[in-house]
């Protein structure tokens, strides 16, 4: 697979993909346009790691409010978090799967903020015609998706993991806090969480943070 290709799989633009793979943006034009040719063990490296982030979606940016944009229901306007969720989903029309946040308001390790802008999702690219709504990634393995109380969500792993993988643009008190309340309702233990190898030592740091937050 070429480098266009692979940007193509993406759906971003050459400054987008330049940035997120820490690539000089004049080096992957001259990859695209033929000028130059990327070595076969950077091309294989970064096949990888496209494959990967197409199951795992990263975006580089959250998205702003647009007015020509629809708006989904304010989570102010609900007691609870749960009811919200289910009133996103069904505002949305269409089979999705909480992620990050969303998803560990789901588990309950987290109660969300009165003034929640960004839902995260895994679902299709058409749901970003809301306000508000990232997409992760368009399919999810169901090993990793919980069904319960009427929603549909990332299992704990998957969610711990995607905030890892997202953490450059995810405000991670919510998986601070989520993370505390697990190891509250654990008896003070982090057993039962899988974190893959890229990921462990950051989870370590997160996880002291996480007990930190539990006893004050």
């Amino acid at each position: 697979m070429n480098v266009h290709d692979m940007r193509i799989l993406l759906s971003i633009t050459q400054k987008e993909f330049a940035k997120r793979y820490n690539i000089p943006y004049r080096t992957i034009q001259n990859w695209e346009s033929g000028v130059r040719t990327p070595p076969e063990y950077v091309s294989y490296l970064l096949e990888v790691q496209v494959r990967r982030d197409l199951v795992n979606h990263k975006t580089s940016v959250l998205p702003k409010y647009d007015p020509n944009k629809l708006d989904l229901p304010k989570r102010s306007d609900f007691v609870g978090g749960l009811s919200w969720l289910r009133e996103v989903r069904k505002c949305m029309g269409e089979d999705i799967v909480f992620a990050l946040d969303e998803a560990l308001m789901c588990h309950q390790y987290f109660l969300g903020r009165n003034e929640e802008f960004i839902v995260w999702i895994y679902g299709l690219d058409s749901t970003t015609r809301f306000n508000g709504v990232v997409v992760l990634g368009n399919e999810i393995d169901e090993r990793d998706v919980i069904n319960k109380n009427g929603l549909l969500y990332t299992n704990l792993n998957r969610t711990v993991t995607d905030s890892l993988a997202n953490e450059s643009i995810l405000d991670m008190q919510g998986i601070t806090e989520g993370l505390s309340a697990y190891y509250f309702q654990n008896n003070e233990s982090f057993d039962g969480i899988y974190i893959p190898p890229e990921y462990r030592t950051r989870f370590n740091m997160l996880a002291r943070d996480a007990m930190e937050y539990y006893n004050f």
